[in-house]
């Protein structure tokens, strides 16, 4: 009878499962909580990496093209260029370019770039920072269940017969660290990936800025030049 009680224990999973069912199975329940925290995370980061993909602009390039038009004094052809390439850096350029091609005062021009950064930025940030926050939050779930196996794992052993004690305490430990490495695995992905996207985040913003100030510039000198 207590050979079976054994058993039990150590065969609560399923012995043909692959290495994942049988970590989800002797992890419990709080390894679905880490679960969807991971889904999560793998939602934004796909996100990010087919926004920045598509909003990257290569910013040499452009600014070759587009600022032999402005000394041309071609300001409408500026425009359709950066119609042409939508992305946070050329809206940003083509808001001060259209003030300017309005005859706006050069006051209004920088003011404009500088509204369409701040719109631009949440557009290229999306939900990165919640990576950090998942990350923090699948430690803490995982030290959660690492927790609740001890709990139950010397709880149970403290009550069970000679025979079961040490298949009980093996299960605990197992579902703790399961929890943990689980837990572990999900923060490392998230944070990681969020410096990486902070990263490209901040070369994007940076962009937007240095070329709005090297556009203003180059406004601001050849005025005389511009085409109505």
């Amino acid at each position: 009878m207590e050979e079976t009680a054994t058993q039990a224990v150590i065969h609560s999973c399923d012995p043909n499962a692959n290495f994942i069912q049988t970590a989800f199975c002797e992890g419990g329940v709080v390894m679905y909580f880490i679960l969807v925290v991971g889904l999560l995370s793998l939602a934004i980061i796909f996100s990010r990496f087919y926004t920045l993909s598509k909003t990257s602009v290569n910013k040499t390039n452009l600014n070759e093209n587009l600022f032999a038009m402005i000394l041309r004094g071609d300001i409408k052809q500026a425009i359709a260029y950066c119609d042409s390439k939508p992305a946070p850096l050329t809206n940003t350029l083509k808001s001060g370019l259209v003030q300017v091609l309005n005859k706006r005062p050069d006051e209004e021009v920088q003011v404009a770039m500088d509204a369409s950064v701040l719109r631009e930025t949440p557009r290229i940030e999306g939900g990165v920072q919640y990576l950090a926050v998942f990350g923090n939050i699948a430690v803490l779930i995982g030290l959660f269940g690492t927790i609740v196996g001890m709990i139950g794992s010397f709880g149970g052993v403290a009550e069970a017969d000679a025979a079961t004690k040490a298949a009980m305490l093996s299960k605990g430990i197992s579902e703790a660290l399961n929890c943990t490495a689980f837990g572990l695995l999900v923060a490392i992905i998230a944070i990681t990936s969020y410096g990486y996207f902070q990263v490209r985040i901040s070369r994007q913003i940076n962009d937007m800025q240095e070329s709005s100030m090297s556009l203003m510039n180059l406004v601001t000198a050849n005025r005389d030049k511009v085409k109505v």
